[in-house]
């Protein structure tokens, strides 16, 4: 059988580690492919970024990256990520510890509706929120009685950002939770705690690193968004451009060194994002798998 195998031996079992039998040409020819593939799709590009960032030299990096429109969309961007991932946190966890401590009816549905935003196009979603809250919406004629915008202005890319961005921590949560089970939280309920008590005392310790998970990646796609924000912003510079929109205007007006430099910032991002990541999943493994068995399996003992 593949995978490791318990064997008896001294009255104990022990696991053999496994044994790959794939001839040396195969994997050489592999591991060959993943290595190109990630050359040219991955490192190539990033390469690029930076390269034609700096092509005019520091000054004119610094000077891109200091002009008023790309201030205005680094400080709007924040802004909605900084909306948007306490949003999807808190939602997170109730979501998480509705779905993974307790039963009721609609709970798959929930869970269905919790991956909506995977299977539905950004561009989509925001078109969705235009038919909501736009001039010719279905609140367009109340909200504009009421003196309320929300398309085209500020709200509607919160709006936007949120949805695209809340499975993530949900997601994360969700699976961990149900990991560590229930025995904990009824333990501390015989031992009298509260609700609250029991879940910052007891549950969120237990899933802190898959927090930290879920709220990276949240960030990093709240930041990163283009397709749903670009459809509610209405592309008013200095007002409603985020920083990725605000790359596509700088590269559709062939500034090209400009949009390379604003766009090395959102790389900068996504590289810090990817490291986090790494270092928040190790913990998150090492959470549901301690390290202490992973050590006498890779051991053998």
């Amino acid at each position: 059988m593949a995978g490791g195998v318990a064997a008896t031996h001294g009255g104990g079992t022990r696991a053999r580690k496994p044994h790959l039998t794939e001839p040396r040409w195969l994997r050489i020819l592999l591991i060959t492919t993943v290595l190109l593939f990630l050359a040219v799709f991955l490192v190539l590009p990033l390469a690029v970024v930076f390269r034609e960032a700096l092509s005019k030299g520091m000054g004119a990096y610094v000077n891109a990256l200091r002009q008023p429109d790309a201030a205005a969309a680094m400080r709007l961007t924040l802004i909605a990520a900084g909306i948007a991932v306490p949003c999807n946190l808190l939602f997170g966890l109730c979501s998480g510890w509705a779905i993974a401590k307790f039963d009721f009816r609609g709970k798959q549905l929930l869970t269905t509706l919790i991956d909506l935003p995977f299977a539905v196009s950004p561009v989509i979603a925001g078109l969705v929120f235009v038919l909501l809250f736009g001039r010719q919406g279905w609140l367009g004629p109340w909200l504009d009685a009421h003196d309320i915008r929300i398309v085209f202005a500020v709200p509607g890319i919160v709006l936007a950002t949120i949805f695209v961005s809340f499975p993530f921590v949900a997601r994360e949560i969700i699976p961990l939770m149900e990991a560590t089970g229930t025995e904990e939280e009824e333990a501390a309920r015989v031992l009298g705690a509260g609700g609250l008590t029991t879940f910052f005392k007891v549950t969120l310790p237990n899933i802190k690193w898959g927090v930290m998970y879920g709220v990276i990646l949240c960030t990093a796609r709240a930041i990163g968004e283009f397709g749903a924000v670009s459809v509610v912003s209405g592309h008013i510079r200095g007002l409603t451009n985020t920083l990725p929109l605000h790359v596509e205007i700088l590269y559709n007006e062939y500034n090209y060194q400009a949009a390379f430099a604003v766009a090395s910032i959102l790389t900068a991002i996504a590289l810090v994002t990817l490291v986090l990541k790494v270092m928040a999943e190790r913990r998150v493994h090492e959470q549901v798998v301690p390290p202490e068995f992973a050590a006498q399996v890779h051991d053998g003992h």
